[in-house]
């Protein structure tokens, strides 16, 4: 897209939301190249990133989110914001809104539809699936009670064919 990956555009995004630690779960696919490249050019020196490689990552998305969650855990963090590689139009400020809020689960909604980013704290990770691609979505059903949806700016497609990519590069060149 415009000369540089969707991964490449999504972790722009990412680290242009200024995060201090920021967790990349990797798997069947070798993304430190890109990760190299995109901190090479990152005006802020105050990320830290850390590169976790899930080797059971044919297991499903969950897996990838257990990982994640086990370096959170090991790093200290009480939540996390988790977002997916594929989606390169979740904008900075998207990344900043879903961050800031104060709920147990924060879910960035674009023109009213859930998606990602998301915001979990440390005392949900046990509710987590660890096998699947069903991440958090039971989650948001059985506790609507602590829930915020963060309207957000930009979209959360996650862009999974040749034809996805297309679309929403239209939608962007306008």
């Amino acid at each position: 897209m415009f000369g540089k990956s969707v991964f490449a555009w999504s972790l722009q995004n990412l680290l242009e939301a200024e995060f201090q630690q920021i967790i990349v779960v990797t798997g069947a696919v070798d993304l430190s190249d890109e990760i190299n490249k995109a901190t090479a050019n990152c005006s802020n020196n105050q990320t830290n990133i850390c590169v976790i490689e899930n080797k059971n990552w044919h297991d499903g998305m969950a897996s990838s989110l257990q990982c994640g969650l086990a370096e959170a855990q090991r790093l200290g963090a009480n939540s996390v914001v988790v977002g997916l590689a594929d989606q390169p139009a979740v904008k900075p400020a998207s990344w900043r809104r879903v961050a800031n809020s104060q709920s147990p689960i924060a879910v960035a909604t674009y023109n009213g539809v859930r998606g990602n980013p998301v915001r979990l704290h440390a005392e949900l990770w046990p509710l987590l699936p660890t096998t699947g691609d069903e991440g958090a979505r039971n989650l948001f059903r059985s506790h609507k009670d602590l829930l915020e949806e963060v309207a957000c700016d930009g979209s959360g497609q996650d862009l999974d064919t040749t034809n996805d990519i297309d679309v929403l590069s239209k939608l962007l060149s306008k």
